[in-house]
């Protein structure tokens, strides 16, 4: 009786680790640390202090979703969204709607992306906004819009040539490490480049899943010694190269898009921990002062 009896405890116990999840109780804080603004860790595998938040509101953008609680950043990556905001004015935009950014203390979340988690990345809608008054209630049922074909092969009718200037003008920015788009839409991008243009296009990298937003990624500031700015993964950056080669040009291939199945695949790899999956000690160990901070 009393075995039963421990089987059926044991049986109704969450696992310790459940508890220790770092998704769960970084999403659990609500506030970020005071202090200075501080990226710790890798884009993928960290956490922030010092974040602020992007206001619900401004003259030129709109945060989105905000039932999420993710318009949280480094100060940087804040005054960039704001600075571009004014810029895409210029295109013909009335401003932008962003997307995610991150946490207030960053580190993994509980649900989608798998990096925001140092406050310097920010998904920004390739939704033009018609106005910039939405309520809470609209901003949560809006839907951006898809600018690549289903086939995923060339840019939809939804495309214009004002999303070519948004995104020059993104990647322009020497604060920007990289941005994230559907492969479609850059080699749209090369298909009129010049040798002038390398330079901002070599920062525009192709990338699953994008097709409705594009993701800037910030390089680490200045005076963050534990923040880690990814390689460049572009092979001819050194010498001024635009990705515009059959690197990108794969990301549009049959063998990607359909590949034939292996028919002699061997044993599986072994199961490689996902962020939401991340307990405190995966993340730098200073991760754990930022999230018992008062």
């Amino acid at each position: 009786m009393k075995r039963l009896l421990l089987v059926l405890l044991l049986a109704l116990t969450p696992p310790a680790h459940a508890e220790q999840l770092a998704a769960k109780l970084f999403a659990s804080k609500t506030q970020p640390t005071t202090g200075q603004a501080s990226p710790i860790g890798t884009y993928a595998r960290g956490c922030a202090a010092g974040n602020v938040e992007l206001p619900e509101t401004g003259p030129t953008w709109q945060a989105m979703r905000l039932s999420r609680d993710r318009n949280w950043g480094n100060p940087v990556l804040v005054s960039y969204l704001e600075d571009l905001s004014q810029q895409v004015t210029a295109f013909g935009w009335k401003g932008l709607y962003i997307g995610d950014m991150g946490n207030p203390r960053g580190g993994p979340m509980i649900s989608g992306h798998a990096s925001h988690q140092m406050g310097l990345d920010a998904d920004v809608w390739f939704l033009p906004p018609a106005r910039l008054d939405l309520t809470v209630k609209q901003r949560e049922k809006i839907s951006s819009i898809a600018i690549r074909t289903p086939d995923q092969l060339s840019v939809n009718e939804n495309y214009n040539d004002s999303y070519r200037e948004v995104l020059k003008a993104a990647a322009s920015d020497p604060r920007v490490d990289r941005i994230f788009v559907a492969a479609a839409i850059k080699l749209e991008f090369c298909k009129t480049a010049t040798a002038a243009d390398a330079k901002w296009l070599q920062h525009i990298r192709p990338e699953a899943n994008h097709e409705d937003h594009f993701h800037v990624r910030l390089k680490c500031p200045l005076g963050s010694p534990l923040c880690q700015t990814q390689k460049p993964t572009v092979s001819d950056l050194s010498k001024g190269g635009s990705g515009c080669d059959e690197t990108l040009a794969y990301w549009v291939s049959d063998a990607y898009l359909h590949p034939k199945p292996v028919k002699n695949p061997g044993p599986k790899p072994p199961h490689k921990k996902g962020p939401r999956e991340f307990t405190m000690a995966d993340l730098p160990a200073q991760c754990s002062a930022v999230l018992s901070a008062d």
